[in-house]
C-alpha cells in the first residue's frame, strides 16, 4: 500500500475490464475504492465475486441488475451487491461515471 496520502487518476491503477469499461483503482489496507468509466453502451457481463460491492452513479444512466432484480439508475443513486450474488449493468447513452468500493480489496484490480 502506498503511504500517499493524496491521489489523482494518474496515481490509481488503470484496467481495462470489458471493451468500454475502465477503472481507476485505489486502496487502502482492508478496502478499495475504483473510479468506473463507461463508453456508452458498454457492458459489464453477468459475473459474481466473493467481494462485498457497494457503489453510487456519479454521471449517466446505468441498467444494473443484481440477482433477479433490474433497475435503471441515474446519477445519485446507490447499489449494494453481497458477495457471491450475480450481477451485470450496461450504461445509457452518453457513458457512465460510477463510484464502486470494494471489501475486502480484489487484488485482480490493483
Amino acid at each position: 500500500m502506498s503511504t500517499k496520502y493524496f491521489l489523482s487518476i494518474d496515481d490509481c491503477t488503470q484496467k481495462n475490464i470489458f471493451p468500454g469499461v475502465d477503472i481507476y483503482t485505489a486502496a487502502g489496507e482492508q478496502m478499495m475504492l475504483s473510479l468506473v468509466k463507461f463508453d456508452p453502451g458498454a457492458v459489464v457481463e453477468l459475473h459474481q465475486h466473493e467481494h462485498e460491492q457497494c457503489g453510487i452513479l456519479i454521471a449517466g444512466e446505468l441498467t444494473f441488475t443484481i440477482g433477479d432484480e433490474t433497475r435503471v439508475l441515474t446519477a445519485g443513486e446507490m447499489w449494494r451487491i453481497p458477495g457471491n450474488v450475480s450481477h451485470t449493468c450496461f450504461a445509457g447513452p452518453d457513458g457512465v461515471t460510477a463510484l464502486d468500493i470494494f471489501t475486502p480489496i480484489r487484488e485482480d484490480y490493483l
